[in-house]
């Protein structure tokens, strides 16, 4: 699971990506047990907005994941992406088992080789955390709300960042 500020940025995208089957967004690191999303918008819940992520490792890695995850949300910012300010918001990712913490690790360690940011990587790698489906009307929040001025204005963006930096990841529609 990963959490990269608003969920429906995270969702379009990867909703995008090849070899991706399924996109679930949803709460996940709090503690309080089947979290509304006015509980978590409160930050009083501890949650993070995530994505849970199905796909098949023959056509996209782990690693490959966390790179689109790495391009289009700022890892460099606790508890905020943009105007969304709160620890639900926050740079996370919720690693299935100790091989997937070692990939995120190694995926932080060679961006950041790279010189992509200013700031220092504040990303949290955590382990395993109970997942809580967010509301019906999240659910392909983008492609179902594109004009609406949140759409328009922050999940368009990343959602044209990323069709441009992994174009040739993109899934073919027939």
């Amino acid at each position: 699971m990963l959490g990269g500020g608003c969920f429906w940025c995270l969702e379009a995208v990867f909703r995008e990506l090849a070899g991706i089957d399924r996109v679930e967004s949803g709460y996940a690191g709090g503690s309080v047990p089947e979290p509304s999303y006015e509980d978590v918008c409160s930050g009083r819940t501890g949650h993070a907005e995530v994505v849970r992520l199905t796909f098949d490792p023959q056509v996209v890695s782990y690693a490959d994941l966390l790179r689109v995850f790495f391009t289009i949300h700022d890892p460099t910012t606790a508890n905020r992406q943009g105007n969304d300010v709160g620890t639900q918001y926050r740079s996370v990712i919720f690693c299935a088992d100790d091989d997937e913490r070692r990939i995120a690790g190694e995926v932080i360690t060679e961006l950041t080789a790279k010189g992509l940011w200013d700031e220092p990587v504040v990303t949290a790698i955590e382990g395993p955390a109970p997942f809580y489906p967010a509301e019906d009307y999240h659910r392909d929040y983008f492609s179902r709300n594109g004009s609406a001025p949140y759409c328009a204005y922050v999940v368009a963006p990343k959602v044209a960042k990323f069709r441009k930096a992994f174009a040739s990841r993109l899934k073919q529609h027939a």
